[in-house]
């Protein structure tokens, strides 16, 4: 994969590619672990009648997912 841009004009600033680069090192496995564990959670909390907080975490899952996504994206087509 070549270093050009496919939009030079929109280049990443130094601190996202300094996230990406941090962030791409940790497993994409773990994104999903983490918001399976977040509805594990969210399920105890229910049944122990903390409505509230269970709706919190449970809420958690959706996020994980989505940086896992944006994870894996960034290992597979990297940045600029």
């Amino acid at each position: 994969m070549d270093n050009t841009s496919l939009n030079p004009e929109y280049e990443e600033g130094s601190i996202a590619r300094t996230i990406e680069n941090q962030t791409a090192k940790i497993p994409s496995d773990a994104y999903l672990w983490a918001a399976v564990g977040a509805m594990g959670v969210s399920l105890a909390l229910q049944c122990l009648k903390q409505k509230h907080v269970s709706l919190f975490i449970g809420q958690w899952a959706a996020p994980f997912l989505l940086f896992g996504i944006y994870n894996k994206l960034v290992k597979q087509e990297g940045h600029d």
